[in-house]
């Protein structure tokens, strides 16, 4: 009877510390938020444009053949430093050198028929000048002379067409020089090779276009990068702005250049407009190399000392006032925020929005009395994570809403603000 009466009060004592243990966390739940927040702040905020673009030198000249043959000898290789006039290359010159010989002989030829001619031209006229003598004492008929005078004339001809026959020869052997000086390639700046694209015993065929041997960068002292701007940022972007970017090479050092040329030619790829901005980088540590990705931040405007609020503040919305979504619907999820969307984007929200976009009104939600209270608020510029606000209903330290906890979403099966404990 006495073990009995112990092991009821054990399992009485047990009960009435379950039942305290379900009060006590229903109390604490009525006490937990139900909402994620975080409280309004001063600081500073920096809005940017972000783009990629592409290293390269600011002079960079393709080096080519004017004329064909067979690679000989190479003077220049890959990171070669050369100077201005310097030979990098050179083609068989055999070809040449027998083309100059060949035309050398005909001008030598044409220069001999010109004297030959020359001869001629004086017999010509001392037989006309007899013939005049003759015709004067009549001792010749006037057909002789005729005849004499027509002669004469036909070597003067002659002469002149063997003189323009010497200036032919001389233009061949003007061409097979020119040829023949073709076939040392030199370069044309001061500067560093960054590409070799022959070999020596490789075929060069100049018929159609001059075909790139060299790829020559002048300084690579001064860089230039060129960025693909979307056509709804460009407006933000100016001449003598100044950017920051990194490269992949070196993701910890930040380069820094400025704005050198927004160009008006707009680049259309599938469908999408960007611009070209080119920005002028000094890289006299040459840690940047020709052809290196870009991650470039256009520093539009920077605001120290604001009130900010995180970005995901002005996504959010209470369950009331979400609007429901469609069953069809693929996109974002009823309850996401969707609702405020377009303030936030409005505001010039995220990396790349316009200065026009900014002082739009938005809504901010702030727990008050644990209640979220809705505030009406001007947006200014924003970083992509937070936005500026500004406004007399708002301070820094109020707590501003996030999103919906667990408890929060919850609350609708249970008690209000409570937590369920045990299926009750």
């Amino acid at each position: 009877m006495k073990r009995k009466r112990i092991v009821a009060i054990a399992v009485a004592t047990l009960l009435v510390g379950l039942l305290g243990v379900g009060f006590w966390g229903f109390g604490d739940g009525a006490k937990e938020p139900p909402y994620q927040t975080a409280a309004a702040q001063k600081g500073d905020i920096t809005q940017v444009v972000t783009a990629t673009g592409s290293l390269s030198a600011v002079v960079t000249v393709q080096v080519g053949s004017q004329v064909s043959g067979t690679i000989d000898k190479l003077y220049a290789d890959f990171n070669s430093k050369v100077k201005q006039g310097q030979v990098i290359a050179q083609l068989n010159q055999d070809k040449f050198k027998a083309s100059v010989d060949q035309a050398k002989a005909n001008l030598i030829a044409a220069q001999a028929n010109v004297a030959k001619a020359k001869v001629s031209v004086e017999d010509a006229h001392r037989t006309m000048e007899r013939n005049k003598e003759l015709r004067k004492r009549e001792l010749i008929a006037q057909s002789d002379l005729d005849a004499s005078q027509t002669a004469y004339d036909a070597a003067v001809a002659q002469l002149d067409v063997n003189k323009a026959q010497v200036a032919q020869a001389q233009a061949a052997l003007t061409q097979a020089s020119v040829d023949l000086n073709n076939a040392i390639i030199r370069s044309p700046v001061e500067g560093i090779v960054v590409s070799r694209n022959v070999d020596v015993g490789q075929t060069v065929a100049a018929s159609l276009q001059a075909p790139v041997l060299f790829l020559i960068a002048n300084d690579l002292s001064k860089m230039q990068v060129d960025t693909n701007v979307s056509e709804g940022d460009v407006g933000n972007v100016r001449v003598d702005q100044e950017v920051t970017f990194t490269v992949d090479a070196y993701p910890t050092h930040r380069f820094k250049g400025k704005v050198l040329q927004v160009r008006n030619a707009a680049i259309m790829v599938q469908n999408v407009v960007t611009y070209d901005a080119v920005i002028g980088v000094n890289n006299e540590e040459l840690l940047l190399k020709p052809g290196m990705t870009a991650n470039v931040e256009f520093l539009v405007t920077n605001k120290s000392d604001v009130l900010k609020v995180s970005n995901a503040a002005l996504r959010f919305r209470p369950a009331s006032e979400r609007q429901p979504t469609p069953v069809a619907a693929t996109g974002q999820a009823a309850g996401s925020g969707g609702g405020n969307r377009g303030g936030n984007r409005g505001a010039g929200q995220g990396p790349g929005g316009r200065e026009g976009r900014a002082n739009r009104e938005g809504t901010v939600y702030v727990l008050r009395d644990r209640k979220a209270t809705p505030i009406k608020v001007r947006l200014g510029i924003s970083d992509g994570t937070y936005t500026e606000v500004v406004g007399d209903d708002i301070k820094q330290g109020d707590q501003v809403i996030l999103a919906t906890t667990a408890s929060g979403s919850q609350s609708s099966s249970g008690p209000a603000g409570g937590r369920r404990l045990f299926g009750f």
